[in-house]
């Protein structure tokens, strides 16, 4: 069956553009969607896929054991010829691609350590009773769960470059367009595939061009101080946060086809890459993704 294509999906505007930058710079150490079922949350991850070149969807399931995902070392070979020999796990099929973790609030903390280190490292190391062995591991990392169902412990979250929350519609001419646009999809795979193929290459065409665009993206320090300023005032503790707006901002300046990060930039991706990281909102009546929408507001007007 063919991937639903990442351009006919109808709105969740936040959780396409998260993930278009995490395929454009997997730097920004991935992407957690959060949301109930049947909001688009799998379909988005394998139809980005389409859209990046030479890019598959490698899944780790939630039962899967620590060997499976790392992989090991036959032993028994190194010790017959002194040479070292891995039987790769789903962290080496992964390089290149994209790492996909369902339920990934279900997934043993310490293999969510594990996939979190090797996202920053783009490194996988193996080692087995005295004997180690590393291969490149470089992935987009998406995680996508039901709050419902359990959370991730706040230090993993941290981890985490992006967040962002899916609901579904609730304007009625979209939900009708969801649903409308899925039939026709069920109908007629091919003909409905040749209807968006022309967007389909178009953002293609521009994730290809921001990549090759990200290196020369420069960010003045008045933006260092806006974003230092901005964490301060939300009581972020990790610097992992500043820096990771950093980063999706240049991203967000080579998709806008810019060289130079601006303050909408800044305060763009800081929508993506915050929220998560407010755990301690002393604000009680109001969650705190409704502070950072405030205070952003208000630092909006203020620049204007």
């Amino acid at each position: 069956m063919k991937n639903y294509p990442f351009t006919a999906i109808v709105g969740q505007d936040k959780m396409k553009k998260a993930l278009i930058l995490n395929g454009i710079n997997p730097k920004i150490g991935g992407v957690l969607i959060q949301g109930e079922k049947g909001t688009a949350k799998s379909t988005a991850v394998r139809a980005l896929a389409d859209v990046l070149t030479n890019t598959s969807v490698v899944n780790l399931p939630v039962s899967a054991t620590e060997d499976r995902v790392v992989g090991t070392l036959d032993m028994e070979h190194i010790l017959k010829t002194g040479e070292k020999k891995l039987e790769p796990g789903i962290l080496a099929k992964a390089d290149k691609n994209i790492l996909y973790v369902d339920e990934v609030n279900l997934l043993e903390d310490h293999l969510v350590d594990i996939l979190l280190d090797t996202a920053a490292m783009g490194v996988n190391r193996i080692e087995r009773e005295g004997v180690s062995y590393e291969h490149p591991s470089r992935f987009v990392l998406v995680g996508t769960m039901n709050p419902e169902e359990g959370s991730l412990r706040p230090q993993l979250l941290d981890r985490f470059g992006l967040c962002v929350d899916v609901e579904s519609e609730k304007n009625v001419e979209e939900r009708m367009e969801v649903v409308r646009r899925r039939l026709n999809f069920e109908q007629n795979q091919e003909q409905f595939e040749t209807k968006y193929e022309q967007d389909q290459n178009q953002l293609t065409y521009q994730i290809q061009h921001a990549k090759e665009l990200l290196p020369a993206v420069e960010v003045n320090d008045h933006l260092l101080r806006a974003v230092a300023d901005l964490s301060i005032e939300l009581g972020i503790e990790s610097h992992r946060a500043d820096i990771t707006v950093i980063i999706a901002a240049q991203t967000l300046a080579a998709w806008k086809q810019r060289t130079e990060v601006q303050l909408e930039d800044i305060y763009e991706a800081a929508e993506l890459a915050l929220p998560h990281r407010l755990l301690q909102d002393p604000l009680k009546e109001n969650t705190s993704g409704q502070k950072l929408t405030e205070l952003l507001n208000h630092k909006v007007v203020d620049n204007q």
